[in-house]
Parts: structure tokens; C-alpha cells; sequence
């Protein structure tokens, strides 16, 4: 008897079809200042189709246009590359990076905005959510992009890398606000442990390599595995044009992390990382799920808990420690805070690896230590909050998050608006159908798209 993987069912059943609606009903009052575009992009494949790992689903942005306190539209559209065709990526002359399934993130950049899968190159979308085709930033990105780039808040520069597991195992490159790449160098010491995510500070690019690292005998198609010969490091390079040259690797404990909260130079000059990590177990649980194999957990994320280490780069130490005990990933931060120190973070909240507890939008207070959850309500799972800045704030919580629920009961989801400071629902906008829980996101605002069509 055939199962069906975990990751086509529950509230990751794929969506069979592309949608538009308008003038989508809206219970509460959105705010005047959500005038853009919330985008979320998930794993979907097409109908027939079951990949062998859930990252190998092709990818799905689901767009919910706001303007004027109304729900002007809600549409799918299926991000359309050769591999939703079936083209394969590893092909006789190597990888075809344009084979992706561009299911991970989307964001601006420049005006564009790109759908992201970190071993291809970014697809270029237009307002509507058509795909326009692979973009290269004008032929100088020759290699794949991570799915997590970072906009300085200062410069507006994109920060981004990307990751092989053949040499050279980590390429870093910075992108002017016009879009065109003005920085890119190999990082020497790096090897092929997977670089999901990293961060920036004001003076720093972090990076994290777990004990998650290359395998040639992985057959799911994603082909890492846990490695405890892998070293667990965090790689500390100086910005700037000779950066790479200075990075300096620090040994810490074992264990993977995905996501990261943020980075920043505290008072005393050290960096400060935090972000949800996994053990060992942990990751077995969690890849058992992505792959639907036995011995899973009961979601895709087990044993998630957030950790924080101090870089002190005088001393040559790092202190780390599990600040929390929720299960949690998905992290978020008004943004104009990244690379800076921030006091407030959020994130989602899931049932622990035998499935107790619940879903809910996590506030954590930095400097009280105190953890707010904003409970969704029994088979409802909410995507990435992210968060959107209220209108001439000046305190770093004054703001929304915005959340796209996957509602099991109803057959149905809906886009929530909640006060960033209390986690009260502001808005609620019906959706025309339910949205699969998918992966990242972002708040476009129209000032971003400003000469686009659409």
C-alpha cells in the first residue's frame, strides 16, 4: 500500500490551480499604510506529481493585494520554470541552474521581484505574479543564490551567498540598490556543511555551518545527511573589499539551524547570534518528515528551540546557550533593525515532536525575557509573520504582522493582521480558497514597484 507523504496532506495538501479573485471580503480595518503586495511562496507540486522530499516541490507564490483599506485581489500563480516541466537540474554538461523549483522565499530587490531556491539562480516575477524567466543580475551571478538574502536597512545594498558542495563551497556577494552586483569573493575555510541562512551586522557577515553536510548517497534528491565528523562552526568575515581574506571560524556545538533571528555587535564589541537550532535528533525527526520516511516527527520541524551565542572576537570565545524551551521556527524582526540589536523578535510556534501543544505567532521581548503567544485557534497553522512598520513609528514594535492561515476545518485561509506590540487581530481577509502552509515571504509596499507593470 502506497502512503501518501506527509507533505501533501493536512495542511500541506497542494492546490491544484491557479486563482483570481477580487475585492476580497475583510472583516476589521486594515491600516491605510498596508498599500503593496504580502507574498508567500511554498512547496506545491502539480497534480500527479509527488516529489521524493518536500523541498523538491515545485513553487507556488500566493500574492494578496491591500490599497486603500481594501483586499484589491488574491491570486496563485505557480512559479514557471523548466523544472515544474520536468526538466531535471543535474544534466551531461552539470547542474542547469535555471532548473529550479523556486519554492523557498520571494522578495525585491531593485524594483524586481524574485522568486528564490538557494542551489539556482532567482526567477524574476512580474507585479501580477507571472513569471518573466531566471535572472543573473546582468550575467555576474554564475553560481546559485541562497534563499535568504539580506537587505542592509542602512545602505539598502543586498547581501546574499551561495553554497556548493563542491569547491569553491562558499561565494559572497553584494548587490547595489540598483541591482547590479558591485562585490563578489570566494570565503576561504568554508567546506560543504549546508549554508541555509546567515546574517549581517553593521560591521560583520555571519555565517553558520552545522553537522549537516554533503552526501552523495542521499536518494531523496536533496542530497545532505547529518555528519558528526562535520565540524560546527560560525564564520565571522569583516564587510568590506578584503573581508574574506580576515574570516575567522569558531568551533561550537553540534547541531543545525535554518533560520536565523538576527546578529549584531553588542556594547562590548561582540557579536551576538541567535536563531532556532536542532540536535541530532531533532534533524532525524524533522528530514524522517521531509522525506515521509518512518520514525518521523509529527511536523516538519522537531525539536526546533531557539539558541543564542556571544562571539567575543578579542578572546577568541564563544558562549552559547538554548534561551528558550518552545519549539519554534520561522523567525522575524522589524527589519529595520537587522544587523542591529533589536528587542523584540517573533516567530511560529509548533507542537513538540509527539505532538503536544499547539500553533500560535511567538513575541518575544529581548530585554524582559518575557514571550508572548497569540494562540490561531484548534487545525489552524499561520505562515511567517512578517512584520510591516505602522506609519511615522518611532518604537521598534509599533507596526503589523501579517500571516497567512491554513484553516483545515473550514477547507479554507485567511490573511491576519495583528498589532505587532499585543499580538491583537486588527484584520482578517478571506481568501478565495485554502493556502497550503508554505515556507517565506515579504511585505512588498508599492513605493518598492514603482515604474513596474501591473
Amino acid at each position: 500500500m502506497t502512503t501518501t507523504p506527509p507533505y501533501l496532506t493536512g495542511h500541506y495538501t497542494p492546490v491544484a490551480e491557479e486563482v483570481s479573485a477580487s475585492e476580497l471580503t475583510v472583516e476589521g480595518t486594515l491600516p491605510p499604510e498596508l498599500t503593496g503586495r504580502m507574498l508567500r511562496n511554498g512547496h506545491n507540486p502539480k497534480p500527479g506529481v509527488t516529489p521524493t522530499h518536500w523541498f523538491k516541490g515545485s513553487g507556488m507564490v500566493h500574492g494578496i493585494r491591500l490599497r486603500d483599506g481594501r483586499a484589491e485581489w488574491y491570486r496563485n500563480r505557480w512559479v514557471h520554470t523548466p523544472a515544474l516541466d520536468g526538466a531535471p537540474y543535474m544534466t551531461e554538461h552539470g547542474p542547469d541552474l535555471t532548473a529550479s523549483v523556486a519554492g523557498t522565499h520571494v522578495i525585491e530587490h531593485a524594483g524586481r521581484l524574485l522568486a528564490l531556491c538557494e542551489a539556482n539562480l532567482p526567477f524574476e516575477l512580474t507585479p501580477d505574479l507571472d513569471t518573466v524567466g531566471a535572472y543573473d543580475f546582468d550575467g555576474k551571478l554564475r553560481t546559485a543564490m541562497t534563499a535568504h538574502p539580506k537587505e542592509d536597512p542602512v545602505t539598502g545594498e543586498l547581501h546574499f551567498f551561495a553554497s556548493s558542495p563542491f569547491p569553491p563551497f562558499l561565494t559572497y556577494y553584494v548587490s547595489d540598490t540598483k541591482g547590479a552586483i558591485t562585490h563578489s569573493a570566494e570565503v576561504p575555510g568554508a567546506t560543504a556543511s549546508l549554508k541555509h541562512d546567515f546574517a549581517i551586522t553593521r560591521r560583520h557577515v555571519v555565517f553558520i555551518e552545522g553537522n549537516v553536510t554533503f552526501d552523495h548517497t542521499e536518494t531523496s534528491g536533496i542530497p545532505y545527511s547529518w555528519n558528526d565528523h562535520q565540524p560546527s562552526r560560525i564564520g565571522v568575515m569583516p564587510r568590506g573589499e578584503d573581508g574574506a581574506r580576515h574570516i575567522r571560524w569558531f568551533s561550537i556545538e553540534p547541531g543545525n539551524m535554518l533560520h536565523v533571528s538576527n546578529a549584531y555587535e553588542d556594547g562590548q564589541g561582540r557579536i551576538v547570534l541567535e536563531g532556532p537550532t536542532v540536535d541530532r535528533e531533532g534533524f532525524r525527526l524533522s528530514w524522517n518528515w521531509w522525506v515521509g520516511a518512518p520514525g518521523r516527527s509529527s511536523e516538519p520541524l522537531a525539536r526546533s528551540y531557539t539558541r543564542r551565542w556571544v562571539l567575543d572576537l578579542t578572546a577568541g570565545t564563544v558562549d552559547e546557550q538554548i534561551i528558550d524551551d518552545l519549539p519554534v521556527e520561522f523567525p522575524t524582526l522589524n527589519e529595520d533593525y537587522l544587523g542591529a540589536e533589536n528587542r523584540y523578535q517573533y516567530a511560529i510556534s509548533f507542537p513538540d515532536e509527539k505532538g503536544f501543544g499547539g500553533y500560535g505567532i511567538v513575541k518575544y521581548d529581548r530585554t524582559t525575557g518575557a514571550r508572548r503567544i497569540h494562540q490561531v485557534g484548534d487545525a489552524r497553522l499561520p505562515s511567517e509573520a512578517v512584520f510591516v512598520p505602522a506609519a511615522g513609528t518611532s518604537r521598534e514594535d509599533d507596526g503589523y504582522l501579517l500571516t497567512v492561515v491554513s484553516d483545515l476545518k473550514q477547507n479554507a485561509s485567511q490573511l491576519l493582521v495583528l498589532d505587532a506590540a499585543g499580538l491583537d487581530r486588527i484584520a482578517t481577509v478571506h481568501l478565495p480558497h485554502r493556502v497550503p502552509a508554505g515556507i517565506h515571504g515579504s511585505w512588498i509596499p508599492d513605493t518598492a514597484l514603482e515604474g513596474a507593470a501591473g
